[in-house]
């Protein structure tokens, strides 16, 4: 369920920080969340997930 909500939360503009703290999880948790949903829903490749990230 924490997970979920951490993910929801990011969409609408929110930091990654801001949510951790919320939700009193750390930032290291709210990465592997989302780096797994993405590949979850198909982010497979490296190059597709840095630019997502803004490693480009």
């Amino acid at each position: 369920m924490v997970r979920r909500r951490a993910l929801d939360l990011l969409e609408p503009g929110k930091s990654v920080a801001r949510v951790a703290h919320d939700l009193e999880v750390s930032q290291q948790a709210i990465h592997r969340w989302r780096r797994q949903d993405r590949v979850d829903e198909g982010w497979t490749e490296k190059s597709e997930l840095a630019q997502v990230n803004g490693l480009d």
